[in-house]
């Protein structure tokens, strides 16, 4: 996922280079035969900025710092020995050594601050640049952004323009300030001021890990919580996230304008600008600036004014969840809906005019439209609201509330509009009318297709039924049931497979063998055939026949009828030219095909194919048995769900049951396995197993490690818990993976394939993490995480590489409770 302004990185080289070149030419650098005392300065090119030892306050301790050099208050921006003052400078120094370090010493020469460079250098220069950055870089090395070191990468209480405030993945330094204890000492204080990325990025202001007061997610333009803050005149400012940054940036547009901003040792946020006519700052604005900026105040669906008494009340259509609290000024219970919802039949209600709750349990998609982030929100019951992500242009990409919404306030002026789910019965009187018109005509509607589909039904089957008799047989009494599907005779399908003739044979399952066939019109199709001897029957049959005929998904395979005639039993589906996924996945020459990109869109696939089973489909079924045998692919490697014999549907408040039929080894979860159980978390568990599979293109059961015994999803894990995932991923991916995509989706297996059913996340939940860049929970030990008997794990091991769909039948097993 890539959110960016648009030619954000040339305009930064841009700028970057102009004010480098000039720096090169007048640049005051220390080199390592440099040694500066308290009394000695460096200045930066233009004079902006001043680099030496000062006292702040009424101190009389010595610290090294920056400052500006035309402000004649002066004002540090940065303190290198915050933590560690001097109080005697007689004989301190800071000196530049050979290895590229700047380092302080104090009279005794112990060294009491230093700049810790990491990267060897050949001929390091310190420079101070007019950004107020004090920089380590190669002597012949001018490129901007290419340092040894930076102290923008440790800021003390301010943020400056051209700092990037946020987190950078790839060094693992987080950029934040933090207030200092008073205003005469630079020691870390109490309060931070951070971009916080657990859900969307929000700016927050903490004491200790307590959240004090939160800017709001950011919504193209800035922070939702500064309304008042409009497109200043002299700086840009963005939000650029990728898989390697996330951050927040401000740009002058006016560089004769001294702008900061600082968190002072009480906690407060202050924008300040330098007024050269009255010497003096001037606060441009505070953070929190009232009341109503203290965090969370009204508690969950509460709304604050500072222009009511008292500030707190509810959303519309919501109610205190204590009343006798509420009137007590108590908030912090929050609010409730008046009317509960039911999650099927819910709507959406716009609100606009407030402050955008608190992004920690979000979910986002730059590309969605405001529809598809309404459908998106309505399939998953625990999403509370949605809103575009960028309000800019009219309005742009999706944001998911997920769970209660915290810490709004009225905002006047505010102009994002954000959409709450309500209960139908929510919505205003007009609103009624039209969709009882709507419903009205729509039922009328309904009622004349349905008269007329029962008449068409009713002469097609009678018509099907006469074709079967005129062939000389007909199906058995037993199958007399209506199975809602068009029926094949016998001869029909024997002609179009050649006589099931052998070379028109594409495999065998647990089923029984599953041919290639040819209509008289060139449609081509796929025949399951079962056999005599199959470990499935009849049950497995007629309950692949009831439940694929009603379900349509683009990730479920096409039933497109059966034949049921004298001993035989087929089943006739649509032909997917790829075959089974096992068949190129194991195979090491056929794997080559499926580039990272393939896979990916293999494993979304999937996980949506299971969230229509589970969750969106009329009758919601549990598939059993997933497995990589189990999935087809189309000409466009499109990933289908097939296999339907030991589908079980469920109803809207069950949530498991037993049985005495079991799926394939290596795909069970293990309450199934074990004790019969099975839930949408066995799914889960398969799916799971199915992505680790995908990433590193081996099979768990059957999987050999040399330095231990553990099966595939074992392995993932110890690797997982090492910060190695990366070492599972299938060596034919190595020139087309994307490192976030593939990290997340071992991540979301591992959270899969967790040993608690109640661990594990629904699919719904799986198909969000997979699509956004939001923070994962660290996932828990996996299931059957136990060393297998070496002797055993060598006869597994000497099959590994075999490759066919034949060998992995469903298992069939009796409950000995």
């Amino acid at each position: 996922m890539k959110i960016s302004i648009e030619g954000f990185p040339f305009l930064i080289f841009v700028s970057y280079l102009v004010s480098v070149v000039a720096i090169s030419r007048a640049a005051d650098t220390i080199n390592t035969t440099q040694v500066i005392r308290d009394g000695d300065t460096i200045v930066s090119p233009a004079g902006s900025f001043e680099l030496g030892f000062f006292s702040p306050g009424n101190s009389t301790n010595r610290y090294v710092g920056i400052w500006y050099k035309n402000v004649t208050l002066r004002t540090p921006i940065w303190v290198a020995n915050r933590e560690f003052p001097l109080s005697n400078t007689s004989s301190a120094a800071l000196t530049f050594i050979q290895t590229g370090d700047l380092v302080l010493q104090d009279e005794n020469n112990a060294t009491i601050w230093s700049s810790n460079v990491t990267r060897a250098a050949q001929n390091p220069v310190a420079q101070l640049l007019d950004s107020g950055n004090l920089v380590i870089r190669e002597a012949n090395d001018d490129q901007p952004g290419n340092y040894l070191w930076q102290s923008f990468d440790y800021p003390t209480n301010t943020f400056l323009q051209a700092m990037d405030f946020g987190w950078n993945f790839i060094t693992g330094i987080e950029r934040y300030v933090s207030s200092w204890k008073s205003n005469d000492d630079p020691a870390r204080g109490d309060f931070t001021f951070r971009l916080d990325i657990t859900g969307y990025p929000q700016v927050v202001i903490k004491r200790g890990d307590s959240v004090l007061h939160r800017l709001g997610p950011w919504n193209g333009m800035r922070f939702s919580g500064t309304p008042s803050v409009r497109q200043n005149p002299t700086f840009t400012a963005g939000l650029y996230m990728n898989s390697s940054v996330i951050y927040y940036r401000e740009d002058a547009l006016d560089r004769s304008v001294v702008s900061r901003f600082s968190l002072s040792p009480s906690g407060t946020g202050q924008r300040l600008t330098w007024v050269e006519r009255s010497q003096e700052w001037v606060v441009y604005y505070n953070l929190p600036t009232d009341i109503c900026d203290n965090y969370g105040l009204c508690g969950a669906h509460g709304s604050c004014s500072t222009g009511t008494s008292p500030a707190c009340s509810c959303l519309d259509r919501f109610v205190p969840k204590d009343e006798q609290a509420w009137v007590g000024s108590d908030w912090s219970g929050g609010c409730l809906r008046r009317t509960p919802l039911n999650c099927q039949d819910d709507v959406f209600l716009r609100y606009s005019g407030i402050k955008m709750p608190d992004s920690q349990f979000t979910w986002f998609n730059e590309s969605f439209t405001l529809d598809e982030c309404e459908a998106e929100c309505l399939r998953n019951c625990s999403c509370m609201a949605y809103s575009n992500l960028d309000i800019r242009r009219g309005g742009s990409g999706c944001l998911l509330w997920i769970g209660d919404l915290v810490d709004i306030r009225l905002l006047s002026g505010e102009e994002q509009i954000i959409y709450i789910r309500m209960a139908a019965s929510e919505l205003d009187s007009k609103a009624k009318k039209r969709k009882t018109l709507i419903a009205v005509l729509t039922s009328t509607a309904g009622i004349v297709l349905l008269g007329l589909s029962l008449i068409l039904f009713i002469w097609k089957r009678k018509k099907n039924h006469q074709n079967l008799r005129n062939e000389g047989g007909g199906p058995e009494e037993s199958h007399k049931e209506d199975l809602e599907l068009p029926m094949f005779d016998l001869l029909t399908v024997t002609r179009a497979t050649n006589n099931f003739s052998i070379s028109n044979k594409l495999g065998e399952g647990g089923f029984g063998p599953v041919y290639r066939g040819m209509l008289e019109d060139g449609k081509e199709i796929a025949v399951k055939r079962l056999s005599r001897t199959s470990t499935q029957g009849l049950d497995e049959f007629k309950n692949e026949v009831i439940f694929i005929a009603k379900l349509q998904h683009r990730n479920l395979v096409k039933l497109l009828g059966c034949c049921i005639q004298g001993a035989e039993k087929m089943l006739i589906y649509e032909y997917m030219p790829h075959g089974s996924l096992d068949l190129i996945l194991f195979d090491k020459t056929k794997s080559k095909q499926l580039d990272w990109p393939k896979r990916f869109h293999i494993i979304n696939g999937i996980a949506r194919g299971l969230l229509y089973l589970h969750q969106d489909s009329r009758l919601r079924i549990i598939h059993r048995d997933l497995k990589a045998s189990n999935i087809l692919l189309d000409t466009d490697m499109n990933p289908k769900i097939s296999d339907f014999g030991m589908a079980r549907s469920f109803g809207g408040n069950e949530t498991e049951a037993n049985t005495q039929r079991v799926g394939t080894y290596g795909y069970m979860s293990p309450e199934y396995a074990v004790d019969g159980f099975f839930s949408v978390k066995s799914d889960v568990y398969s799916f799971g197993v199915l992505v680790l599979e995908i990433v590193s293109g081996q099979k768990n059961r059957g999987f050999h490690h040399k330095n231990h015994h553990h099966n595939l999803l074992g392995h993932a894990w110890i690797l997982h818990r090492e910060s190695r995932s990366l070492e599972l991923v299938d060596t034919n991916l190595v020139d087309s993976f994307y490192f976030s995509e593939v990290v997340r989706c071992i991540h979301v297996a591992l959270l899969c394939v967790q040993q608690s059913p109640e661990d594990r996340p629904s699919m719904s939940s799986v198909v969000l993490m997979l699509g956004s860049g939001g923070v994962l929970p660290p996932p828990k030990q996996p299931g059957f995480f136990a060393e297998r008997d070496v002797r055993a794990a060598d006869n597994t091991s000497s099959s590994k590489n075999t490759v066919s769909s034949s060998n992995e039948y469903t298992i069939t097993l009796l409950d000995a409770r």
